[in-house]
Parts: C-alpha cells; structure tokens; sequence
C-alpha cells in the first residue's frame, strides 16, 4: 500500500507527465516575455520618442507654448496661462508692431549676458519649456510693444495718456486702476529696437526700468522669440490675445535715425510687490 501510494504522488509530480509540463510552461511565459511583448513595448517608446521629437521641431519653428509666471501682463494674460507663441509671425519679412504681444529674449537688454552654465542641464530645461511642462527661462519675457524704431513715445499728455509721434492713444488693455505710468518719460526709440510695456504697468519690470542701462531698455528686433497670439490654457480661457490700441492712427516713425543712449533719467526701482527678476 505504501509503495503504491508512493509511486502515485511522484507520478502526479514527474516532470515527464503530461500534468507537470503545463504548469512549467504556464510559469515560463509568466516569466519571461514573448517576443511579441518586447516589440509593444519598444514600439510604445518610440512612438512616445517620435511624438516628443515631432512636438520639439513644431515648438522651434512653428508654435511654442510659453507659461506666464508673473502678474505683469494682467488683465490680459493671468498668471498660469499658456499662450501660444507665434514663430512665423515675422519670420517672412513682417516686423513687430504697436499693440503686439510679444516673447523675447532679454538677454543683453532686460538682463545681463550671462558667462553660460551646465550645458546639458539648460537643454533640458530648454526642452521641457519648449514642450509646455516646465518653467520658462529666466531670460524670457513677455511684453506688450508700445513703440517700434522712430517713434517718440511721451507719457503724459494732460489727459494722463501716453502719446506716440504726437498722438495719444487709447489702451485698454491696461490693468484697471493703473496709470499708463507714475512717472514720466520721453524717449526716441532707435531704429531696429522696441519700446515694451506691461499692462499692469505698476507690477510690470519692463523698459522704464532700463532707461538708465546699456541699450536704454531697448529690445533688439531680432531677439523677439514670437508674437503671442492665443491663450491655448486653461481651457476657460480659450482665445486670442487683444491687441491693438485704439484711438486714432500713430502715424509713421521717422526714418531719421534716433540717439543709441536716451536722455531720460533713470526711473527708481519698480515699488515693493511688483513681479522682479525674469519674466517681471
């Protein structure tokens, strides 16, 4: 009875019948993945790797979403909306013009050269911000074009109104309560170069406080990034940007060439509670 009994159980438990192999087969595939597992996962990184790479080429060329991190730009852009960026706004011969929202790069205008840095760490910044997921470079700023090569732009008419070329102009777009500014300039703005302004302009860094500085708070025009022409988030937000001010038409700049350093004394620094450093 014993040995029958014996014989049995190290029968059922042989690996030489037909009840052990599928439980060692059944474990096996468990185990180790087919051939056909691998190529879905490995097409699901490329694919993954393709769309990143597809985003990247759109955002350098084409379109780039650009975060707001300040308040500088209230009403009309809020702090954590997204605009898209238009990159081929002047990429065919089209130059900025009054009432545009603008990106830039203020490097060698609103901040200083910097010497460089880790290298791969600023790519990959430079990635995630391209792609919308991270924070824009410090050296970024968005801003609103208030006068282009040629124009004298004054503040203030005796109606508390900016003039540019002799006319006043209408902006409402500026942040109600705000004046177009507490303190008053002239300025020449030199050919090739843009006079930007924020719409909350008593929480806006922007080229009053530069007046005093190599390029006199100037923009170069070649280190506009693109114009921002949509609010692509949050989804409450949906639409263009408004853009041109109103009143009547600014006639044309003058095409003599302006003075490179303005005459206008620096302004103080812009009052505690105001956006400072990049993106202000």
């Amino acid at each position: 009875m014993d040995t029958e009994a014996e014989l049995t159980q190290r029968g059922h438990s042989s690996p030489g019948t037909g009840e052990g192999r599928p439980r060692f087969a059944l474990w096996g595939r468990r185990a180790l993945p087919g051939w056909r597992d691998l190529l879905t996962v490995r097409g699901a990184a490329a694919l993954g790797v393709l769309c990143a790479a597809f985003l990247l080429l759109i955002s350098n060329f084409v379109v780039q979403p650009f975060k707001i991190p300040s308040r500088s730009m209230e009403p009309t852009l809020q702090v954590g909306d997204r605009v898209l960026v238009n990159k081929l706004a002047y990429r065919f011969g089209d130059r900025p013009k009054r009432g545009d929202v603008v990106v830039f790069d203020g490097r060698g205008s609103f901040v200083r050269e910097s010497a460089g840095g880790d290298p791969i760490g600023e790519a990959l910044r430079g990635a995630a911000s391209a792609l919308g997921i991270g924070e824009p470079s410090e050296t970024d700023f968005v801003k609103r074009v208030v006068g282009v090569g040629g124009d004298d732009v004054v503040c203030c008419d005796a109606g508390g109104r900016l003039k540019v070329n002799g006319v006043a102009v209408e902006e409402p777009y500026v942040h109600p309560g705000d004046a177009p500014s507490k303190v008053p300039f002239r300025i020449v703005v030199p050919l090739g170069t843009l006079w930007v302004m924020g719409d909350h302009r008593s929480q806006s860094r922007d080229s009053r406080d530069h007046l005093g500085e190599p390029g006199g708070g100037m923009v170069p025009v070649e280190k506009v990034i693109g114009r921002a022409d949509w609010i692509g988030w949050p989804a409450s937000r949906w639409g263009s940007t408004p853009a041109r001010p109103q009143g009547p038409a600014v006639p044309a700049a003058s095409a003599a060439p302006a003075p490179p350093v303005p005459t206008t004394p620096a302004l103080p620094t812009t009052p505690a509670g105001s956006s400072g450093g990049g993106h202000g």
